[in-house]
């Protein structure tokens, strides 16, 4: 990863987009922050077994507002893209060398999800490491999404989300499944291991998933998530185009209505499913982010209600993917490194820091303490991110 001194070389992964003149449009960086300061919240309780609602994502079909927070990120990531390519198309450069570009940026986006984020520090065990995750989630999206950005119109986009929401549904309901028979015929439509996508993942990388028989982050599955994206580029179109500020604001609230409405709508024949990423969710959380966004474009970019208090979430936002990645290190660290309690009996640090520090006997209530550690670690991401916002360091890919 490299440096720069300036925010407008951020990597358009994580990047900080600036607006048509030249004027930043800080309500992108704040929402980027928010959605990675809670990235790093709900993948760090204390205990996962006493946590808030809330914190935990859905258990199968349905949804928490943990589960709105990976399609937040893949979504800012398609408006943000759009500042970048366009700006770079501006300097005159050719759309094939940004697309070499966006090419390296997901390879090493894949490459960090694989050897730092899914094997560190003790899991390079090459027959069973887990190549699918998070950041090789992104990595895919975004490069799909570069091609739809520079060399498609707005109505090349819809009908590429229209391909991927409704060919994604037609597989999943229609296809017979190998050894299972066809859906809703004899077993549930997204039964968790006889669903097509499953399947697929077995076939493909059997040993190599993160729940055995299945991956919440599988093959099959990044197709509608491609959707995800797509529905942030066009907003980020939107974003520049030459409509005024009001009317961006409310066209975003508007869509984002229409967005909930039709996941829940879809929901009926499709549930919504987060480790599917289903249709319906894909709607349902495009609608959601569209909605958030509007509102910090309006607070942030409209009223220019700016401030101290938006600092803390510029300095997650301005670098989101090396936040997310410190993380992810720092908790399997602490996983990792084993403190002795008892002769011949060592717990992991994460365990041994919780329940001293914040799980004490006569301390706050079980689930107050595992907000209380998540609270503490995102503190710690924050302080490390602090002092390369302060020193104007913004990693890149």
């Amino acid at each position: 990863m490299a440096t720069s001194e300036t925010t407008q070389s951020a990597a358009a992964v994580s990047g900080a987009p600036s607006a048509v003149r030249g004027e930043r449009i800080q309500s992108v960086d704040v929402f980027r922050g928010l959605t990675i300061a809670l990235m790093i919240l709900v993948n760090n309780d204390g205990d996962y077994s006493h946590t808030y609602w809330p914190f935990l994502h859905s258990q199968w079909n349905g949804w928490t507002p943990t589960d709105l927070v990976f399609p937040f990120f893949v979504f800012i990531v398609g408006v943000s893209m759009v500042y970048s390519f366009r700006a770079r198309l501006a300097r005159g450069d050719s759309r094939e060398k940004i697309l070499i570009h966006a090419l390296q940026r997901a390879v090493i986006l894949f490459a960090i999800g694989v050897l730092v984020i899914n094997s560190f520090p003790d899991h390079y065990n090459l027959a069973h490491i887990r190549i699918y995750g998070v950041l090789q989630r992104i990595a895919i999206c975004y490069l799909v999404a570069a091609v739809f950005v520079l060399w498609s119109g707005v109505e090349g986009k819809i009908a590429a989300i229209g391909v991927c929401l409704i060919g994604y549904w037609i597989l999943m309901r229609y296809v017979p499944v190998p050894g299972f028979g066809v859906p809703t015929h004899g077993f549930p439509l997204l039964d968790p291991d006889k669903n097509l996508a499953a399947w697929l993942d077995r076939k493909l990388l059997m040993g190599h998933l993160y729940e055995g028989t299945r991956d919440p982050e599988g093959l099959l599955s990044t197709v509608p998530a491609i959707g995800t994206i797509l529905f942030g580029v066009l907003t980020g179109e939107w974003l520049r185009s030459k409509a005024t500020a009001r009317a961006k604001a409310l066209w975003m609230l508007v869509f984002g209505a229409i967005g909930l409405a039709a996941g829940k709508f879809f929901n009926i024949w499709f549930p919504i499913n987060k480790k599917l990423w289903t249709s319906s969710y894909v709607l349902f959380t495009a609608g959601f982010a569209l909605v958030v966004l509007a509102l910090c474009y309006w607070l942030l970019d409209v009223r220019k209600l700016r401030g101290r208090w938006t600092m803390p979430l510029l300095v997650f936002g301005m670098n989101a993917i090396a936040a997310y990645t410190l993380s992810e290190v720092l908790a399997s660290t602490l996983n990792s490194w084993h403190v002795a309690v008892a002769p011949n009996e060592s717990i992991p640090l994460q365990m041994f820091i919780y329940h001293h520090v914040f799980a004490f006997p006569g301390g706050v209530s079980t689930k107050n303490a595992s907000l209380a550690y998540a609270l503490a670690f995102v503190l710690v991401c924050w302080l490390v991110m602090w002092i390369l916002w302060r020193k104007k360091i913004f990693l890149k890919v």
